[in-house]
């Protein structure tokens, strides 16, 4: 994903800032705690595709 995209992508439910995990091909909500998938190097920011994570799914995700 370019990295100009990267930087202005948010959130789509509270506008936050997304943390990418290259390797997963996720972004990451830490506040609503919801991971995005990124198709062929397409984020996919729409809130019926994000993943709903537990405090230790994404610690987990974030320290791998």
């Amino acid at each position: 994903m370019d990295k100009k995209l990267e930087e202005i992508l948010v959130c789509p439910m509270c506008n936050s800032k997304l943390t990418h995990l290259v390797e997963k091909k996720l972004l990451i909500c830490r506040f609503d705690r919801v991971a995005y998938p990124i198709d062929d190097g397409v984020p996919v920011l729409l809130p019926e595709e994000g993943k709903p994570l537990t405090g230790d799914e994404l610690d987990n995700l974030i320290e791998s």
